[in-house]
């Protein structure tokens, strides 16, 4: 790894557009900084590097080593400054901000009036906006400066300030309730995975109920509703149960279209809702929504008053492709699905900084899963390779998992048969380790090891004996996950009538919804 990747100064300089820098320079310029500033020059040096390299700094003379660390924390800071200055960065957010620090100076200076006049303002603004953190730290200034501003109106407008304050507070509580709720639900989905067992059902399901504060939803406003659906999504999710994913994810959704004001102000949360819903309807494999849902994704996120961040366009990319590819997995369409692999892996280059390590293994193995849906078995194990070889994974130990036991698949069907004896045994270890070893992952790998003692004309009746083991672990509430990750019986089944799995896949959408 460079150390263009660790330096927090150079990636904030290289993450700049033109319009930035330009802004940047004058106000700097406002500043009444001479051009020779050492920051200056600093700036100028880092945006024409390709590489963060401190011993060519030091070396060009801009500045010496001695002074390097205030002179990067001072163009750190300064930076910031120039980027908060800038209009694309202005939201309702900093406005309110503003606001509040507008009328904290004049309640310094005194201007108690002028001051409760601004926050006034401000505080509907924020309540308009579910910016209730805001409003709440507004009210507790007015209670301060109504405290020391002395009307004849004190009585009823302390009254309205204590309710106002409380009503708030309240609000505040069952949204922090809800969220810390949501990211614990969301840290033991990304770690582990769905629920495995009866075990693991049980003590996820308690620590649901057990934390879940008790709200009427029809009182809530848009905030606290925005998390109740997303805590009651991340449950639904880990439980498998991807009807009320949907159900939940659709409700997420509608909640910005019946509040179109947030989609601007929420892009991000906007941007995961749909994701959640499409991926729910992957699930369920219901392709005419699925489709429809992902060309209203497009229609929101390509409309000029969309945010256009580079945070919000690396999630759009992220998300957008993700399902671009989950389309052809529903209906087996793989062939089709090839040719975006060659265009995302370029976008995956321009986003490098933006994207996690987690998410591209994601895009690997369903690069992986397209061609071997596809036939191309050894391009298979090609995009396997990259997620099993990577040592400092520590993430969704299911896609580690079943990465392997796709490779071991892939060998198989590659006739890479010199290397599966060791596969099966660092398979075997892996899984074992991971505490991941199901009834369907021990099925797959005890017919694999028995394939090598197996006579060609038996190895038909072999994947008829497998499909019939196989089968009625399709809807069991526990072994299903690994046909979400390995459609294993449309494998077997492509394997026993000799016609290529894509088909059967095919065959099967048309068979549910004509």
């Amino acid at each position: 790894m460079t150390k263009a990747q660790k330096d927090n100064l150079f990636l904030l300089v290289k993450s700049l557009t033109k319009s930035e820098k330009r802004q940047f320079k004058l106000y700097v310029g406002r500043l009444g900084v001479n051009s020779d500033s050492k920051f200056l020059n600093l700036f100028n040096l880092l945006d024409k590097s390709k590489v963060y390299d401190e011993a060519a700094i030091v070396k060009s003379g801009v500045v010496k080593k001695q002074q390097l660390a205030n002179v990067k924390a001072h163009l750190y800071k300064q930076v910031l400054i120039s980027l908060k200055l800038n209009p694309s960065h202005q939201n309702i957010r900093s406005q309110i901000r503003e606001q509040l620090d507008f009328a904290s100076i004049l309640y310094h200076k005194g201007l108690y009036k002028q001051s409760l006049k601004i926050l006034d303002k401000a505080k509907e603004l924020a309540i308009l906006n579910e910016e209730k953190n805001l409003a709440f730290e507004i009210v507790e200034l007015e209670k301060i400066i109504e405290s020391q501003y002395i009307t004849r109106s004190i009585g009823s407008r302390a009254d309205q300030l204590t309710v106002q304050a409380k009503e708030l507070s309240e609000l505040n509580v069952i949204t922090s309730k809800l969220s810390n709720l949501s990211l614990q639900l969301y840290s033991i989905i990304l770690k582990t995975g769905y629920v495995k067992n009866e075990a693991e059902s049980k003590a996820v399901t308690k620590y649901f109920e057990d934390r879940l504060p008790e709200v009427d939803v029809a009182k809530l406003g848009f905030r606290e509703k925005l998390w109740f659906y997303k805590t009651h999504l991340w449950y639904s999710f880990l439980m498998q149960d991807f009807l009320n994913c949907y159900k939940y994810a659709l409700k997420w959704v509608d909640l910005f279209y019946e509040n179109p004001s947030m989609i601007s102000l929420n892009p991000v949360f906007f941007l995961k809702g749909n994701n959640y819903l499409l991926e729910a309807l992957y699930f369920i494999k219901n392709k005419p929504k699925f489709v429809g849902k992902l060309s209203d994704f497009y229609a929101i996120v390509e409309r000029s008053d969309f945010p256009k961040d580079e945070n919000v366009a690396s999630l759009v990319f992220l998300y957008g492709n993700f399902h671009k590819i989950n389309q052809h997995f529903i209906d087996g369409s793989f062939e089709n699905g090839l040719g975006l692999i060659p265009e995302v892996e370029a976008d995956l280059m321009v986003y490098s900084n933006k994207i996690d390590a987690h998410h591209k293994m994601v895009f690997y193995y369903k690069f992986a899963s397209l061609h071997f849906g596809a036939g191309n078995n050894k391009e298979c194990i090609r995009y396997l390779d990259k997620i099993i070889s990577n040592k400092s994974l520590s993430m969704r130990e299911d896609l580690l998992c079943f990465s392997r036991v796709l490779n071991l698949v892939a060998h198989y069907e590659a006739g890479l048969d010199y290397h599966l004896e060791t596969l099966l045994r660092s398979t075997y270890k892996f899984l074992i380790k991971m505490n991941d070893l199901h009834e369907v992952q021990k099925e797959m790998i005890k017919f694999i090891r028995g394939l090598q003692d197996i006579y060609p004309q038996d190895i038909k009746k072999e994947f008829k004996k497998l499909l019939e083991v196989l089968k009625p672990f399709e809807d069991h509430p526990f072994e299903r996950r690994a046909f979400l990750y390995l459609d294993v019986i449309s494998w077997l089944e492509s394997k026993i009538s000799n016609r290529p799995v894509g088909q059967i896949v095919k065959e099967k959408y048309l068979a549910l919804h004509g």
